[in-house]
């Protein structure tokens, strides 16, 4: 039975796209996005870690061709700006085995954590993320990293609907819209799950 109070082994931090091409400048400096809640959502994986705490890594990782890459028709791209009429296919920012999907070293990741490569936004699309948490017991996933408005949201609903327990870290999660960021941590996901900050989560654990 999943606690309301403690976080323990039913439970697991789901760790977004934390990788060097999104969190670090190429001269290691890390994004001003990112800067604000790199410490606090490091420290409570390293706690989480040491206490049992399944940490699971979900990171971009797309084909050098980019044929892994989602093109679809839309209006704009992710950072809003217009998308040319002649439908030129998007380029990967994210290449497998590049230092750019690596995920980033202050997480120290140990082969005790669990990497999930992902294709599309969800973290759950067509990987093996929902085989490992079943496998392992875990009902319940805290959600941490970014961006809120893109992949957070998308393994959100993609949870839901799995019917997983969910646990969103309000200030550990990141986006380059933040009122996008904030409608969905005061008015969606309160409604899935529950909304914490790092430091309330963190007294979750043991």
């Amino acid at each position: 039975m999943i606690s309301k109070t403690t976080l323990g082994t039913e439970s697991a931090l789901l760790v977004f796209d934390m990788i060097n091409v999104h969190v670090k400048h190429e001269d290691g400096s890390v994004n001003t996005k990112y800067a604000p809640i790199l410490p606090g959502i490091v420290n409570l994986v390293i706690k989480a870690r040491s206490q049992g705490v399944p940490i699971i890594f979900a990171y971009a990782n797309h084909r050098h061709d980019n044929g892994t890459t989602a093109v679809t028709l839309r209006d704009t791209d992710n950072r809003l700006l217009p998308v040319p009429d002649d439908g030129e296919p998007a380029i990967a920012v994210v290449s497998e085995g590049t230092w750019g999907n690596q995920i980033i070293d202050e997480f120290a990741s140990t082969q005790s954590d669990f990497m999930v490569p992902k294709y599309r936004w969800s973290a759950f699309h067509q990987t093996y993320l929902d085989l490992l948490c079943r496998t392992k017991g875990i009902g319940r996933l805290v959600l941490l990293g970014g961006s809120t408005d893109v992949g957070i949201a998308s393994t959100a609903f993609s949870a839901r609907d799995l019917d997983y327990h969910l646990i969103f870290a309000s200030d550990g999660c990141a986006s380059p819209e933040m009122d996008n960021h904030r409608q969905l941590m005061q008015r969606v996901f309160p409604r899935m799950g529950y909304v914490r900050t790092v430091e309330e989560i963190r007294a979750m654990l043991p």
